[in-house]
């Protein structure tokens, strides 16, 4: 369960990288949205996590990726890993499993500033718990398997997620 956890926590982070890019900043939108097979080398290299669904992706979703994929030479080493790592998540997790980030997302999108500032502070707190401080917290937060609270739930019922201010901004 506390695995779940993570994987939605993560699932949270990339949803809301994703979701924060600026208008346009993936550029025009594509007339032809390619398939895998149709990407250059190096897109296909960026994103490799994506490459079993790449061809199931709706034509908005390939965009906002490669979108990604055209500032991913820009970013810092740092923010490479980090996109990397998040792409490999987000494409482990479930089509429920994010979905209920996405949902998460919209969630923190609409509290106001001083609320998101307090989540943010209190992901940054998170993170630097040791490992077996975020299983127990995990374990607590989880609901026992098969109650009615079993789904994944809004923010606030377990750490918060990564908001804008600590997540690159890459594309939705």
């Amino acid at each position: 369960m506390a695995q779940a956890l993570r994987a939605l926590i993560c699932a949270a982070v990339l949803a809301a990288a994703c979701l924060v890019s600026a208008p346009g900043v993936a550029g025009p939108p594509l007339a032809h949205s390619p398939a895998w097979a149709e990407l250059s080398p190096s897109d296909r290299q960026i994103l490799l996590p994506l490459a079993g669904e790449w061809n199931q992706l709706e034509a908005q979703r390939r965009e906002k990726w490669l979108g990604i994929a055209k500032r991913y030479p820009s970013l810092s080493p740092t923010e490479q890993q980090r996109v990397q790592a998040q792409m490999h998540t987000w494409a482990q997790l479930t089509p429920a499993q994010r979905q209920a980030a996405r949902e998460q997302y919209k969630t923190l999108k609409q509290l106001p500033p001083e609320r998101r500032e307090e989540v943010r502070q209190k992901w940054q707190e998170y993170q630097q718990l040791p490992p077996e401080k975020r299983r127990e917290l995990a374990a607590r937060a989880a609901p026992a398997p098969g109650s009615p609270g079993a789904a994944p739930k809004a923010a606030g019922s377990a750490p918060p997620p990564a908001t804008p201010a600590t997540t690159p901004a890459i594309a939705r």
